[in-house]
C-alpha cells in the first residue's frame, strides 16, 4: 500500500488532524484533496462500519467513529484489505491517546495522534507494529533515565543529612569545650598545684576523645542504610512519594547498584556528581569483572544473536602496588559448547580479548600474564584502569537461560503459558524480571505463578518476578489467560536478570609485586546484566 496522508475530519467537514507521508505532493494539492472527501461522503454510507469512496487518481478509506472520521488518502492501486487493517489501527489509536472524540479534545492531543501515526506509517508504507508497541515507542521511557534520576535524588538527601550530623557534632564539641574550660577553671582555683599548660593538654586530650567517640569526621557519622531483601512485589517505578522512592533506591540496591553519596569533583572549572562506592570491603589491590550480555532467541528457541562483552578493571589504593604483575584464569574453553572451538594455541575461536596498550602483550599471550611494559608508566592510585577486555559470541548450550512462551488462542479466550529453564547450573540469576505485553484493555487472569508478578495497566504488560533462579528452582511455570488476543500481542518478551558469576570464567588467579615475585592479597567482584535479553 501506498499511504498518501492520514486525517481526522469532524462530520462537517473540518480537518482536525492532518499527517502527509508523500513528500513530492504540494501543499495545495493536499488541500484540495481534503476540501473535496466531506463532498464526496454521501448520507446513505456514512452508516457502514468500513466505508471508501474513490475519485479519478486516489481512494479515501474511511471509518465513522461518533462524531468524527477517521480517513486514510491512499493510491487506487492500494491494497484495500491492508488498507482497512491500517484503518482500524488508526482507528483504536484516537481512543488511546483522546479521552473522547470531542473536536477540543482531539485538538488538544493533535501532536500526540501526530507522533503515534508516524510509528504506524513511515513513507506511505505500514510498518509492522501493533498498539501496544506504538505506545511503547511514543512514551520513550528510559529505566536509565529513571535511575539516574533516582540516584540524584539520594545524593541530594544524603548530603543533606551529613550537614545536619556535622552541624549537631559541632555544637556538641563547643558545649563540650565550655563544660570542660569551666570544670578546669575551678579545679586550678581550689588546688593551684596544676600549671595553666597543663589544663590546656587535658582540654585537648578530651576534645580529641569526643572526635574519636563521635566517628571522626565527615562521614564518620553516616550510617549505611539497611537494604530490603527481594521477593515479594515487583518493582514499581514513577512513584513521587518519599517512601516509594527510597524503596526504589534499596531495590537498586539488591540488585547491584551501588548507591553512595557524590563527591564534587572540580574538572576545569566544572563541578561533577561522581560515585563514591563503599570501598570498606575492598583490599588495596581491588578488582571488578564486569559483563554485559545481549541476546535474541526466537519464540521456537531459536538462538539467532547473542554477545557477551566484559572487562576486568584495577583499583589500587596504595602507590607500593602500582607495579604488580597480574596472572589471569581463562577457563572459557570449558563453557558448554566451546570445547570443539579451540584452535592448536588454545584460544577460543570468535573471541576476541584485548589487553591494555601499556601492558605486555606477549607476556598476555604466552603466559597469560599482565605486566606493565615500563615501570615508569605505573598505574595511578584510587582510580578504576581498564586492564583488560573481551568479547564472544554465546551459543546455545552457554546462554543463561531459555523461555518457552505457548500461546494457546481459542474464540473465547488466550491462555499463554510460560516455562523458563537454566541451561547454566553454575551460575545464580538475582532480580530475574521477564516483561510479557499483553493484548490492549485486557486484564491477565493468572492461575499459576513460580515466584510474584505484576499487571502495569497503564503499560499493558505483565511483569514476572524472580528473586532469585539457581540449580535448586533451575524451571519454573507462569500460566496466565486473556479474554482475547493473538499470539503475536505477547512477544517481544524481554528477560532482565543480574548475576555475581562470571559468564566466561575469566577471573584473577594471583598478583605479585613487580619484580620481587612476592604474593599480593587482592579483593574482586564480579557483576553480570543484561543489556538486551529477548523473546522475538
Amino acid at each position: 500500500m501506498v499511504l498518501i496522508a492520514a486525517s481526522v475530519f469532524t462530520k462537517s467537514g473540518k480537518a482536525l488532524v492532518t499527517r502527509q507521508y508523500v513528500a513530492d505532493m504540494t501543499r495545495a494539492r493536499l488541500e484540495g484533496l481534503l476540501d473535496a472527501f466531506p463532498k464526496l461522503v454521501t448520507s446513505d454510507k456514512s452508516q457502514r462500519q468500513h466505508t471508501f469512496v474513490e475519485t479519478d487518481s486516489v481512494r479515501y478509506v474511511y471509518q465513522p467513529m461518533d462524531s468524527i472520521y477517521m480517513v486514510l488518502i491512499t493510491t487506487k492501486a492500494s491494497n484495500i484489505l491492508e488498507d482497512l487493517e491500517t484503518l482500524r489501527l488508526f482507528a483504536r489509536l484516537i481512543p488511546e491517546y483522546c479521552r473522547s472524540n470531542e473536536e477540543s479534545e482531539i485538538a488538544n492531543k493533535a501532536f500526540d495522534l501526530i507522533f503515534a501515526f508516524d510509528e504506524v506509517v513511515v513513507l506511505g508504507y505500514r510498518e509492522s507494529v501493533n498498539l501496544a508497541q506504538v505506545r511503547t515507542f511514543t512514551d520513550m521511557d528510559s529505566h536509565e533515565e529513571r535511575v539516574f534520576n533516582q540516584m540524584q535524588i539520594a545524593q541530594q538527601k544524603a548530603a543533606l543529612s551529613l550537614m545536619k550530623e556535622k552541624e549537631k557534632e559541632i555544637k556538641r564539641q563547643e558545649k563540650l569545650k565550655k563544660h570542660l574550660k569551666s570544670g578546669i577553671s575551678g579545679a586550678v582555683a581550689s588546688a593551684k598545684g596544676i600549671s595553666s599548660a597543663q589544663a590546656r593538654a587535658e582540654i585537648t586530650s578530651a576534645i580529641k576523645d569526643s572526635n574519636e567517640g563521635s566517628g571522626g569526621g565527615i562521614f564518620g557519622s553516616f550510617k549505611k542504610p539497611n537494604l530490603i531483601s527481594g521477593g515479594g512485589k515487583a518493582l514499581k517505578l514513577g512513584a513521587k512519594s518519599g517512601a516509594n522512592e527510597d524503596a526504589f533506591l534499596q531495590q537498586l540496591c539488591a540488585e547491584g547498584e551501588k548507591l553512595s553519596i557524590g563527591q564534587s569533583l572540580k574538572s576545569q572549572g566544572i563541578s561533577q556528581v561522581i560515585e563514591a562506592v563503599d570501598k570498606s570491603s575492598n583490599g588495596k589491590v581491588h578488582f571488578k569483572c564486569s559483563e554485559k550480555l545481549n541476546a535474541s532467541i526466537t519464540r521456537l528457541g531459536v538462538l539467532t544473536s547473542a554477545e557477551i562483552q566484559g572487562s576486568i578493571s584495577l583499583a589500587i589504593s596504595d602507590s607500593q602496588f602500582n607495579t604488580v604483575v597480574i596472572k589471569i584464569t581463562n577457563e572459557m574453553a570449558k563453557l558448554p559448547g566451546y570445547s570443539d572451538l579451540v584452535d592448536d594455541e588454545g584460544n577460543i575461536k570468535g573471541a576476541r580479548i584485548q589487553v591494555h596498550p601499556n601492558l605486555d602483550k606477549k607476556e598476555w599471550q604466552n603466559n597469560s600474564v599482565l605486566r606493565l611494559k615500563s615501570e615508569q608508566k605505573p598505574y595511578p592510585v584510587d582510580v578504576d584502569v581498564g586492564i583488560l577486555k573481551w568479547s564472544v559470541k554465546v551459543n546455545d548450550e552457554s546462554i543463561p537461560l531459555t523461555l518457552n512462551c505457548w500461546p494457546n488462542v481459542s474464540p473465547d479466550s488466550c491462555v499463554v503459558s510460560i516455562e523458563y529453564t537454566l541451561q547454566r547450573t553454575d551460575m545464580e540469576l538475582r532480580n530475574v524480571q521477564i516483561t510479557i505485553p499483553l493484548p490492549p484493555a485486557t486484564t491477565p487472569l493468572i492461575s499459576e505463578c513460580d515466584g510474584s508478578y505484576e499487571y502495569q495497566k497503564s503499560k499493558s504488560q505483565l511483569v514476572w518476578s524472580l528473586t532469585s533462579i539457581d540449580k535448586t528452582n533451575k524451571n519454573g511455570t507462569l500460566e496466565f489467560s486473556t479474554p482475547n488476543g493473538h499470539a503475536d500481542h505477547f512477544f517481544p518478551v524481554n528477560i532482565r536478570f543480574v548475576s555475581l558469576d562470571s559468564f566466561c570464567k575469566i577471573t584473577v588467579d594471583s598478583v605479585e609485586k613487580g619484580q620481587e615475585s612476592e604474593q599480593v592479597e587482592f579483593t574482586s567482584e564480579h557483576s553480570l546484566i543484561t543489556e538486551k535479553y529477548e523473546i522475538v
